[in-house]
Parts: structure tokens; C-alpha cells; sequence
């Protein structure tokens, strides 16, 4: 771990479990928070299948490109806050590029996912990342996200390279799987946290659908450790 992510609060499994329980959603189905977070990445990194896993927990081996713009929606409790997330899926193919600023807009976080058996999907990182912020409020709350690492020994990424990259852009990092389940709802349960928390401590004026969502601050997120499918390779920047 960078000496840089120290800078913020540590969350172990228990906590990022507690914060974000799935039960005891408010009976009178009131909403507290709606959180925008967009997925980017190349065509075929898995983001459709990391959607399909942390809002369905399903996997479909036989999934398909995105076409277009899809998004899926999941509610949840963090510290006794009702919470509304909708995860947005975009194309990575060029030609889907023309949605680019409805896309981004009201987004309070991002995952910027690569094909750890793929060097070009991560090479294009640094693309994909001046096109956030170029276009998302320049406080997004962004993880870099290393998808497939069942698939170890098809490695095309050290996890050196992205421990690199995400210190030097401030970035929060995590490989996970979407077949295997690795560390799926444990990244997005984390950046959920900390938007909330970032939310919390602030006065935060509404931004159109998204409410208490307009000014967050960008933050490395210190994140529990990774599941034993994919050991050390992995972590917090």
C-alpha cells in the first residue's frame, strides 16, 4: 500500500458490510441518496458482466456487447440511509462515443475498468480518463479496476503497472472477477461508502435527478483487503 492512499480512513470487511447492509430499507420507501456511477472501459472488459454481478449477482457466459447506453439499479442502506445507486454501461467501441456528455452528467463515480489479460484495454486507461474529466465534475470519486483476474495466467498487466498508474492519477485500485464474484460488491460498496462519507461531511447543493450529489471531493479509498482468489494481486494503489 502507496504511503499516499495512508491520507485517508481504512474500512476493513466488517465495516464496508455494516455500512452497506441490504436490509432494513425504509418502509415507507423513502429515498435518502441517489447515486449516479458510470463504468468505463473498452469494448469487452467485462463492465456488462460486473453490472450483471453486483446488481443481479448473475454472470451470463453468453453476454453480449453493449449497444448503446444500459443501466441497472440496486438499493441499499449505508448508515442508515436509504440509498438509490444507478450504475450506467456504455459501448466502448467509438462509434457509441456521440452519448458521451449525458452520459457523464450528474455521475458522482466511476470505474475505469481494463482486461488485466489485455495490455492495450490498459494502455487506453489514460484516454479513458481525460475523457472523464474532461466531461464528469472534476471531484468524481474513481476506481481503477483490473477485471478478470481468475484468469492469472493469462496476465498481460503487472499489477506493478496499475499500482503505478492509479498513485500517480490518485486513483483507488482493485482487481477483481466477475465470474468468480472477486471483489465485485467490495469495490462498488466502497466507493458508494466513500461518496457517502464525503456527502456527510459537507453541504452539498442538488444537482437535477441526482440530489445531494453536486460538489464531492476526489479521493484515493483505502479498501479492505482482496479476496484469496486473487491474493496479493490487488489492493489500494
Amino acid at each position: 500500500m502507496s504511503s499516499y492512499a495512508l491520507r485517508t480512513r481504512s474500512l476493513t470487511v466488517a465495516q464496508v458490510t455494516f455500512l452497506a447492509r441490504m436490509s432494513n430499507i425504509n418502509a415507507d420507501g423513502k429515498i435518502d441518496y441517489v447515486f449516479k456511477i458510470v463504468l468505463i472501459g473498452d469494448s469487452a472488459v467485462g463492465k456488462s458482466q460486473l453490472l450483471a454481478r453486483f446488481s443481479k449477482n448473475k454472470f451470463d457466459v453468453d453476454s453480449k456487447a453493449t449497444i448503446g447506453v444500459e443501466f441497472q439499479t440496486k438499493t441499499l442502506v449505508i448508515d442508515q440511509k436509504t440509498v438509490k445507486v444507478q450504475i450506467w454501461d456504455t459501448a466502448g467501441q467509438e462509434r457509441y462515443r456521440a452519448v458521451t456528455s449525458a452520459y457523464y452528467r450528474g455521475a458522482v463515480g466511476a470505474m475505469l475498468v481494463y482486461d488485466m489479460t489485455k495490455r492495450q484495454s490498459f494502455e487506453h486507461m489514460t484516454r479513458w480518463l481525460e475523457e472523464l474529466r474532461g466531461h464528469a465534475d472534476k471531484n468524481i470519486v474513481i476506481m481503477l479496476i483490473g477485471n478478470k483476474c481468475d484468469l492469472g495466467n493469462l496476465r498481460a498487466v503487472p499489477v506493478e503497472d496499475a499500482q503505478e498508474f492509479a498513485e500517480r492519477e490518485n486513483l483507488c485500485f482493485m482487481e477483481t472477477s466477475a465470474l468468480e464474484c472477486t471483489n465485485v460488491e467490495n469495490a462498488f460498496l466502497t466507493a458508494l461508502t466513500e461518496i457517502y462519507k464525503i456527502i456527510g461531511k459537507k453541504s452539498l447543493s442538488a444537482d437535477g435527478d441526482y440530489g445531494k450529489s453536486a460538489s464531492l471531493k476526489g479521493t484515493a479509498i483505502l479498501v479492505p483487503n482482496q479476496d484469496e482468489n486473487c491474493g496479493k494481486k490487488g489492493g489500494c494503489c
